[in-house]
Protein backbone atom coordinates (compact mmCIF):
# COMPACT_ATOMS: atom_id res chain seq x y z
CA UNK A 1 0.00 0.00 0.00
CA UNK A 2 1.28 3.47 -0.91
CA UNK A 3 1.47 5.76 2.12
CA UNK A 4 3.59 8.49 0.55
CA UNK A 5 0.77 10.83 -0.57
CA UNK A 6 -0.34 11.26 3.06
CA UNK A 7 3.27 11.56 4.21
CA UNK A 8 3.87 14.42 1.76
CA UNK A 9 0.69 16.13 2.97
CA UNK A 10 2.16 15.96 6.49
CA UNK A 11 5.42 17.44 5.18
CA UNK A 12 3.52 20.30 3.54
CA UNK A 13 1.62 21.06 6.75
CA UNK A 14 4.88 21.08 8.69
CA UNK A 15 6.52 23.51 6.26
CA UNK A 16 3.60 25.92 6.55
CA UNK A 17 3.59 25.70 10.37
CA UNK A 18 7.37 26.02 10.68
CA UNK A 19 7.96 28.82 8.18
CA UNK A 20 5.12 30.97 9.54
CA UNK A 21 6.05 33.88 11.85
CA UNK A 22 6.14 32.89 15.49
CA UNK A 23 8.17 33.27 18.69
CA UNK A 24 10.70 30.58 17.71
CA UNK A 25 11.49 32.17 14.36
CA UNK A 26 11.61 35.61 15.99
CA UNK A 27 14.17 34.36 18.53
CA UNK A 28 16.33 32.89 15.76
CA UNK A 29 16.14 36.07 13.66
CA UNK A 30 16.86 38.45 16.57
CA UNK A 31 19.72 36.35 17.91
CA UNK A 32 21.28 35.86 14.47
CA UNK A 33 21.22 39.57 13.64
CA UNK A 34 22.37 40.67 17.07
CA UNK A 35 24.85 38.00 18.15
CA UNK A 36 25.98 36.39 14.91
CA UNK A 37 25.64 33.20 12.93
CA UNK A 38 26.92 30.81 15.57
CA UNK A 39 24.48 32.08 18.19
CA UNK A 40 21.61 32.02 15.68
CA UNK A 41 22.39 28.44 14.66
CA UNK A 42 22.60 27.38 18.32
CA UNK A 43 19.17 28.93 18.94
CA UNK A 44 17.83 27.12 15.88
CA UNK A 45 19.25 23.83 17.18
CA UNK A 46 17.45 24.43 20.47
CA UNK A 47 14.16 25.01 18.64
CA UNK A 48 14.71 21.80 16.67
CA UNK A 49 15.43 19.96 19.92
CA UNK A 50 12.03 21.01 21.24
CA UNK A 51 10.40 20.06 17.96
CA UNK A 52 11.99 16.60 18.13
CA UNK A 53 10.62 16.04 21.62
CA UNK A 54 7.08 16.95 20.59
CA UNK A 55 7.28 14.98 17.33
CA UNK A 56 8.39 11.80 19.07
CA UNK A 57 5.80 12.17 21.81
CA UNK A 58 3.15 12.56 19.11
CA UNK A 59 4.42 9.63 17.05
CA UNK A 60 4.15 7.37 20.10
CA UNK A 61 0.69 8.68 20.96
CA UNK A 62 1.74 10.41 24.18
CA UNK A 63 0.92 13.90 22.92
CA UNK A 64 -2.70 12.86 22.30
CA UNK A 65 -2.90 11.81 25.95
CA UNK A 66 -1.17 15.02 27.01
CA UNK A 67 -3.70 17.10 25.07
CA UNK A 68 -6.43 15.71 27.33
CA UNK A 69 -4.66 16.79 30.53
CA UNK A 70 -6.06 20.29 30.82
CA UNK A 71 -4.05 21.47 33.83
CA UNK A 72 -0.73 20.51 32.23
CA UNK A 73 -1.53 22.35 29.01
CA UNK A 74 -2.64 25.38 31.00
CA UNK A 75 0.62 25.25 32.96
CA UNK A 76 2.58 25.08 29.70
CA UNK A 77 0.58 27.98 28.31
CA UNK A 78 1.25 30.16 31.35
CA UNK A 79 4.95 29.25 31.47
CA UNK A 80 5.35 29.93 27.76
CA UNK A 81 3.50 33.24 27.89
CA UNK A 82 5.49 34.47 30.90
CA UNK A 83 8.76 33.43 29.29
CA UNK A 84 7.94 35.37 26.13
CA UNK A 85 7.00 38.42 28.24
CA UNK A 86 10.35 38.10 30.04
CA UNK A 87 12.15 38.12 26.68
CA UNK A 88 10.07 41.17 25.73
CA UNK A 89 11.12 42.93 28.93
CA UNK A 90 14.79 42.25 28.15
CA UNK A 91 14.36 43.73 24.69
CA UNK A 92 12.54 46.81 26.02
CA UNK A 93 15.31 47.34 28.57
CA UNK A 94 17.90 47.17 25.80
CA UNK A 95 15.90 49.62 23.68
CA UNK A 96 15.47 52.11 26.52
CA UNK A 97 18.93 51.93 28.08
CA UNK A 98 20.91 51.22 24.93
CA UNK A 99 22.51 48.17 26.53
CA UNK A 100 23.30 44.78 25.01
CA UNK A 101 20.64 43.08 27.11
CA UNK A 102 18.01 42.34 24.52
CA UNK A 103 17.20 39.05 22.89
CA UNK A 104 20.71 38.95 21.48
CA UNK A 105 22.43 39.16 24.86
CA UNK A 106 25.74 37.32 24.83
CA UNK A 107 25.43 33.82 26.27
CA UNK A 108 27.28 30.52 26.21
CA UNK A 109 26.26 28.03 23.55
CA UNK A 110 24.06 26.17 26.01
CA UNK A 111 22.28 29.45 26.80
CA UNK A 112 21.27 30.04 23.20
CA UNK A 113 20.27 26.39 22.81
CA UNK A 114 18.24 26.52 26.03
CA UNK A 115 16.43 29.66 24.86
CA UNK A 116 15.29 28.03 21.62
CA UNK A 117 14.39 24.79 23.39
CA UNK A 118 12.39 26.57 26.10
CA UNK A 119 10.43 28.68 23.61
CA UNK A 120 9.31 25.61 21.68
CA UNK A 121 8.69 23.31 24.65
CA UNK A 122 6.52 25.83 26.52
CA UNK A 123 4.23 26.45 23.55
CA UNK A 124 1.22 24.10 23.86
CA UNK A 125 0.24 24.97 20.28
CA UNK A 126 3.21 22.86 19.22
CA UNK A 127 1.44 19.84 20.71
CA UNK A 128 -1.68 20.40 18.63
CA UNK A 129 0.34 21.25 15.53
CA UNK A 130 2.17 17.93 15.74
CA UNK A 131 -1.05 16.02 16.43
CA UNK A 132 -2.51 17.56 13.26
CA UNK A 133 0.63 16.77 11.23
CA UNK A 134 0.77 13.15 12.37
CA UNK A 135 -2.98 12.75 11.86
CA UNK A 136 -2.72 14.04 8.30
CA UNK A 137 0.11 11.65 7.44
CA UNK A 138 -0.74 8.57 9.47
CA UNK A 139 -3.53 6.54 7.92
CA UNK A 140 -5.39 4.13 10.20
CA UNK A 141 -3.56 0.82 10.27
CA UNK A 142 -0.37 2.29 8.80
CA UNK A 143 2.84 0.48 9.76
CA UNK A 144 5.28 1.95 12.26
CA UNK A 145 7.73 3.12 9.58
CA UNK A 146 5.23 5.72 8.34
CA UNK A 147 5.37 7.64 11.63
CA UNK A 148 9.14 7.35 11.50
CA UNK A 149 9.21 8.73 7.97
CA UNK A 150 7.05 11.70 8.99
CA UNK A 151 9.23 12.54 12.00
CA UNK A 152 12.49 12.07 10.10
CA UNK A 153 11.32 14.08 7.07
CA UNK A 154 9.93 16.91 9.17
CA UNK A 155 13.15 17.00 11.17
CA UNK A 156 15.17 17.50 8.00
CA UNK A 157 12.75 20.19 6.81
CA UNK A 158 12.96 21.92 10.18
CA UNK A 159 16.74 21.95 10.05
CA UNK A 160 16.59 23.53 6.58
CA UNK A 161 13.96 26.15 7.50
CA UNK A 162 15.33 27.20 10.90
CA UNK A 163 18.88 27.05 9.56
CA UNK A 164 17.90 29.27 6.65
CA UNK A 165 16.52 31.89 9.06
CA UNK A 166 19.77 31.80 11.06
CA UNK A 167 21.96 32.08 7.96
CA UNK A 168 19.88 34.75 6.24
CA UNK A 169 19.78 37.07 9.24
CA UNK A 170 23.40 36.64 10.32
CA UNK A 171 24.95 38.12 7.19
CA UNK A 172 27.28 41.09 7.60
CA UNK A 173 24.65 43.37 6.10
CA UNK A 174 21.95 42.29 8.54
CA UNK A 175 24.31 42.53 11.50
CA UNK A 176 25.41 46.03 10.46
CA UNK A 177 21.76 47.04 10.15
CA UNK A 178 21.05 45.70 13.62
CA UNK A 179 24.07 47.51 15.05
CA UNK A 180 23.10 50.81 13.40
CA UNK A 181 19.49 50.68 14.58
CA UNK A 182 19.73 48.35 17.55
CA UNK A 183 17.55 50.34 19.94
CA UNK A 184 14.47 50.67 17.67
CA UNK A 185 14.95 47.08 16.47
CA UNK A 186 15.08 45.82 20.07
CA UNK A 187 11.93 47.83 20.73
CA UNK A 188 10.14 46.19 17.80
CA UNK A 189 11.38 42.74 18.86
CA UNK A 190 10.11 43.47 22.37
CA UNK A 191 6.67 44.41 21.03
CA UNK A 192 6.53 41.21 18.97
CA UNK A 193 7.56 39.01 21.89
CA UNK A 194 5.03 40.79 24.11
CA UNK A 195 2.33 40.25 21.49
CA UNK A 196 3.14 36.54 21.20
CA UNK A 197 3.21 36.19 24.99
CA UNK A 198 -0.12 37.96 25.53
CA UNK A 199 -1.70 35.98 22.72
CA UNK A 200 -0.48 32.71 24.22
CA UNK A 201 -1.73 33.64 27.71
CA UNK A 202 -5.16 34.73 26.48
CA UNK A 203 -5.79 32.20 23.70
CA UNK A 204 -8.17 29.33 24.25
CA UNK A 205 -6.60 25.91 23.80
Amino acid sequence: MNYWPEIFVAYSAYVVATASPGPANLAIVATSAGAGRRAGVQTAIGVMGGSLVWSNLTAFGLAAILSQVAWLLIALKIAGGLYLLWLAAKSFRSAILGTQRGTAIAAPALGYYARGFAIHMTNPKAVFAWIAIITLGLREGAPFWVAGAIVAGCTMLGILIFGAYALAFSTNRMMRLHLAARRPIDGIVGLLFAGFGIKLLTARL
